[in-house]
């Protein structure tokens, strides 16, 4: 019977004794990556709040059974944090890591935070008193957790709903932290032409397509239908009731990807206009700003001491412009032509090693660097260096003298090869892909960098850190760094 119904009749018959409850899990998020402060996540709240109700009106959903709910409005309570402590004296460990291998970043040396990060999600299902809890495949993990040990402790077990990952533009996972990977609510049309434009979309490839992925998971429930426009020539415009259709003609190649990625765009842009217009209101725009500050603004005013020419200076001096990245190295000998240089491969993340080219023979030895994690600068221009060419710079420490001591700045304890470094209070820029040698962007930042009086590396007084902590030295206390 209800393969007869139209979606909007399907989803009313769905929701028509529905409460659903939003939780917007700010202490998860600082559990999960400790990167903003309590106050910036307080305005991301407000931020989120605004925005899924303007998705939500834009496509005709009823707000009146919909409640949000603040995870700290709870989570701080005397009850939910002795049930932390209960369910923290029966999960394991292994169980713990296990449940959130999909959602917390994993590393060899996992923080507290975020082992206690799936049993506070399942915690929150008797707290919310909800029936069901409802994410993606990457959280059945966490809801298996849940199904386990809520019982354990007096409580019922929740049913659990889940709907597919959708594959990024790029081709691999969307991630919030890929900028390309995925459309922003509040993007412009020409962000979204833009972003479009540079999508993973093979002729004929229907495996980790983006855009396909949107026509399927996005067009075709909230429309029922999907268009496809092309000059006469190629057939003329084509409207699809089904997405399987679409698909079998899109790998055998019927539809162009430029067809596709057209249509998806035009579509995709009608059903963004209304939240766009919403946040076209003074208070609104003051929220988002306030929420996702620039970071080159409100910290270069911070860290820069007054004076300057405004953002645009600012802007150039960003920090998250550099690609700072932790490396492992997994090989290191003698450059074949130099006696000073070290000829060093080194992993980052990428499928094949990085080749770098340090000047580093008389201060550290090639013993000390085998295996060792570093920092690498990846997006300078790679430059050849007696004949070879570096693809990126091991970042040291140093201090002047006689005799000038070097030595290599160190990522956190169970760091990993590929993890983005950052200023704190910079973490949401985008590196640039490559690094003007023209514009001196790396040596106008540089001069800013220096080791504090605890060893901890620094950009204008501001930590760098990954996600697991600060990025440090062993014993240059005051040194540069380059």
């Amino acid at each position: 019977m209800a393969d007869q119904l139209s979606p909007d009749e399907k989803f009313d018959l769905v929701t028509r004794n529905l409460q659903v409850t939003i939780l917007f899990a700010d202490l998860h998020a600082y559990l999960d990556n400790m990167k903003a402060p309590w106050e910036l996540l307080e305005l991301r709240v407000k931020y989120y709040e605004q925005v899924i109700k303007a998705m939500l009106e834009s496509i005709g959903v009823p707000l009146d059974k919909l409640k949000f709910v603040k995870g700290t409005d709870y989570q701080l309570s005397r009850e939910y944090t002795l049930d932390v402590y209960r369910l923290s004296s029966m999960v394991t460990e292994h169980d713990a890591k296990k449940a959130g291998a999909e959602v917390v970043k994993q590393v060899e040396h996992p923080l507290l935070s975020g082992l206690l990060y799936p049993g506070l999600q399942a915690l929150d299902e008797e707290y919310l008193k909800v029936d069901a809890q409802f994410g993606g495949v990457d959280q059945r993990k966490i809801f298996t957790l849940a199904e386990k040990y809520l019982p354990s402790l007096g409580y019922a077990k929740r049913a659990h709903l889940m709907n597919p990952m959708v594959p990024g533009l790029t081709g691999t996972k969307m991630s919030s932290s890929e900028e390309e990977s995925k459309i922003d609510l509040l993007d412009s049309k020409e962000d979204v032409k833009k972003k479009l434009k540079k999508a993973f979309c093979e002729p004929g490839n229907i495996q980790n397509n983006g855009v396909l992925s949107f026509v399927k998971y996005v067009l075709f429930p909230l429309r029922g239908e999907f268009c496809i426009k092309r000059d006469p020539k190629w057939g003329g415009d084509k409207i699809y009731t089904g997405f399987e259709e679409v698909e079998k003609d899109f790998a055998e190649e019927t539809i162009h990807p430029g067809d596709l990625k057209a249509s998806v765009e035009t579509a995709l842009n009608q059903l963004l206009e209304p939240i766009r217009k919403k946040f076209e209101s003074p208070e609104l725009r003051k929220l988002t700003n306030s929420a996702y500050p620039n970071p080159s603004k409100t910290k270069g005013a911070k860290a820069g001491g007054g004076g300057g020419g405004g953002g645009g200076e600012d802007d150039e001096l960003a920090p998250s412009r550099l690609d700072i990245r932790v490396g492992k190295i997994i090989s290191v000998e003698k450059h074949p032509d130099a006696d000073s240089l070290y000829l060093e491969k080194i992993d980052v993340g990428e499928p094949e090693p990085r080749t770098v080219v340090s000047g580093l023979v008389a201060y550290v030895s090639q013993e000390d660097l085998q295996d060792r994690l570093v920092l690498l600068l990846c997006n300078l221009k790679p430059q050849k260096m007696r004949g070879i060419e570096s693809q990126a710079m091991l970042l040291c420490a140093s201090i002047e003298g006689d005799p000038r001591r070097v030595e290599p700045l160190d990522p956190p304890e169970g760091s990993s090869p590929g993890e983005q470094v950052f200023v704190e209070g910079y973490e949401t820029g985008k590196p640039d892909d490559k690094l003007n040698p023209k514009k001196k962007v790396w040596e106008k930042l540089q001069v800013d960098l220096k080791i504090s009086d605890e060893c901890v590396a620094q950009w204008k007084d501001q930590h760098l850190m990954t996600k697991l902590g600060q990025i440090t030295c062993k014993t240059l206390k005051g040194g540069n760094i380059s």
